[in-house]
């Protein structure tokens, strides 16, 4: 039997077959569409939240995990005899961090490690990944923790959103370069710095994305030979498989992990959003 259990939230966005796979408890945060409550990947369904979202008049908001949550599931966990290593997405994006924080202070336990990926999707993810496989493998948490801690800073986002609008709607851009970006139909092209979203390039016209953002990987990533790559869509199965296929031409990583932007980051970058994450 493993020592440490893997715990997670649901920002980084852990594809169901890895969660399955390796045992990962996904704890998810709220999303409220007006009064209506959801719980994130739980009682909504990536595709039915999408739909939900394009329709909707208002953007939805999203809560994070409160500490009780996370202190009923750690006191589980420890009661069967395991020590937990709980990986977060950015604490800077999302009060789910100091939440678990608080509830390992109320069960006044050291088995506990809250690690901050200041990562977001499965950048994230991509630790959630690793700590999941070093565990499966009987590692300590002490070393996993060490992993971690010597990953986090080489973790690299690219992505891009089909439209400006949910950044500008969630106050996370300037409206009137929403509305300019719109009319020149410029893309952004995206990455996350110290946990939150910066941009790094731009592009005109929908079909020079996925080329740029291979070419950025190219320039920012080196040599993938033994490296994952991990690539997620927001309800855009077609423009994701078109940048796997260009990844496995152009890049030949090692691995490639599929997965969904899921609610919690979907509400912010809308349908269409595609992104790709790996270890530079």
């Amino acid at each position: 039997m493993k020592k440490v259990q893997i715990v997670t939230d649901s920002m980084t966005d852990i594809p169901k077959g890895l969660m399955e796979k390796y045992n990962i408890i996904v704890v998810p945060l709220t999303i409220y569409f007006g009064d209506a409550e959801f719980k994130d990947g739980v009682d909504l369904t990536n595709e039915d939240f999408y739909r939900k979202l394009s329709n909707a008049v208002e953007l939805p908001k999203t809560s994070q995990v409160p500490p009780k949550t996370f202190n009923d599931i750690f006191a589980q966990i420890l009661e069967a005899g395991k020590e937990i290593i709980c990986v977060n997405g950015s604490g800077r994006a999302s009060g789910t961090y100091q939440s678990a924080i608080i509830a390992r202070e109320d069960l006044a336990t050291d088995k506990v490690d809250i690690f901050d990926s200041m990562a977001l999707s499965f950048g994230g993810g991509l630790l959630v990944y690793e700590a999941a496989k070093m565990a499966e493998d009987g590692a300590e948490r002490r070393d996993i923790i060490q992993r971690l801690t010597e990953l986090k800073p080489e973790i690299d986002h690219i992505f891009t959103v089909d439209t400006l609008e949910f950044l500008r709607r969630g106050g996370r851009l300037n409206p009137m370069k929403a509305v300019i970006g719109g009319l020149l139909n410029i893309k952004p092209i995206l990455t996350v710095r110290e946990g939150l979203v910066e941009p790094l390039d731009k592009v005109r016209g929908s079909k020079k994305v996925i080329g740029k953002m291979v070419d950025l990987a190219k320039e920012r990533g080196g040599d993938f030979s033994n490296k994952t790559i991990a690539i997620a869509h927001a309800d855009t199965i077609e423009a994701c498989i078109q940048l796997k296929e260009k990844v496995e031409k152009e890049l030949k990583p090692k691995e490639i992990v599929m997965t969904e932007v899921g609610c919690t980051i979907g509400t912010h970058g809308g349908p269409g959003t595609l992104g790709m994450f790996y270890y530079r």
